[in-house]
């Protein structure tokens, strides 16, 4: 099966607010999986907008998700997800059996400011990293 043929892996990513973890985590996965990864984020009582000191923190690295918005965490988008990233909402996301289901256990970085992201942003980072070489590890492989 050519890579051109073969289904992308999908990923979901949700947090409470969907203004910030998931957010960027998102961010990472669609620029660090260059379109190899489906990518999708929402949030189980979203916020009225993302956290700026999110959008700053990321910005700082040339990502830009200024034009985000948060999102409601649908049914649809879990059957649709083949991994399942929760990150302080646990019990409020529906299961579905033979869904990947990972909790990252990350700082909320709600009212903080951007020095206090930017620590949660590198570790979300380096777990995207990971996820990425765990998803996609004949590109992994590649790159050693």
């Amino acid at each position: 099966m050519t890579t051109e043929t073969a289904k992308k892996p999908s990923v979901l990513f949700v947090c409470i607010h969907n203004a910030g973890r998931s957010q960027m985590a998102a961010a990472f996965l669609t620029t660090l999986g260059r379109g190899e990864i489906e990518v999708r984020s929402a949030g189980s009582q979203p916020a009225d907008k993302v956290n700026p000191a999110a959008v700053e923190a990321m910005a700082e690295l040339g990502i830009d998700m200024s034009a985000e918005v948060p999102k409601v965490l649908t049914t649809e988008a879990v059957k649709e997800s083949d991994v399942v990233i929760t990150m302080g909402c646990g019990d409020e996301c529906p299961y579905f059996p033979g869904k990947r289901y990972e909790d990252w256990v990350l700082e909320d970085p709600a009212g903080k400011g951007v020095d206090s992201v930017r620590p949660i942003r590198d570790e979300i980072r380096g777990r995207v990293e990971a996820l990425i070489a765990d998803l996609l590890p004949a590109r992994h492989a590649d790159a050693q």
